[in-house]
């Protein structure tokens, strides 16, 4: 996939997954800079914000492993912090509060881990779901079945 092709993809997977917020009731909010990894904000009730970030992945992925999420920047220690992922390969979301990431990469075999070195150190990766080239299929893993979909979405509020 082209830059350009890529880019484009992402921002509008960004307004489909914020539009799948407004049908949920959420009120949202889109940033006009996206400097801090915030795409959007809900807002709660009248104290409490959620800053969200959104990660998607195209069918045109490269390598084919189409629920992949690498280079997630968590901010340590904030519950205000969520990240919506997207997968066209398996056509599902996954909702994680920034919190869950960082206790699911300090448990072995969750698929979700921290980058120790290199340019991504300090960053984490995510694999929410298995592609198969047996049958050109991604299917996503059970174990987060709690963040997926209606499940993650519930999680928001």
């Amino acid at each position: 996939m082209e830059f350009r092709d890529s880019a484009s993809y992402g921002k509008r997977q960004e307004y489909i997954a914020v539009a799948e917020l407004l049908k949920r009731n959420f009120d949202v909010y889109m940033t006009l800079v996206d400097d801090q990894g915030i795409d959007c904000v809900i807002r709660i009730n009248h104290t409490r914000y959620l800053d969200v970030q959104i990660k998607a992945r195209s069918k045109k992925a490269i390598p084919k492993d189409w629920a992949y999420y690498p280079r997630l920047q968590v901010p340590e220690g904030r519950n205000n912090h969520f990240f919506i992922l997207y997968s066209e390969g398996a056509n599902s979301y996954w909702t994680f509060p920034s919190s869950d990431i960082i206790r699911l990469a300090n448990e072995q075999g969750t698929n979700v881990s921290m980058n120790r070195t290199g340019d991504n150190a300090g960053k984490y990766a995510i694999r929410a779901a298995g592609y198969s080239t047996v049958n050109d299929k991604c299917t996503p893993f059970p174990r987060f079945d709690k963040y997926r979909d209606e499940n993650g979405f519930a999680l928001i509020k």
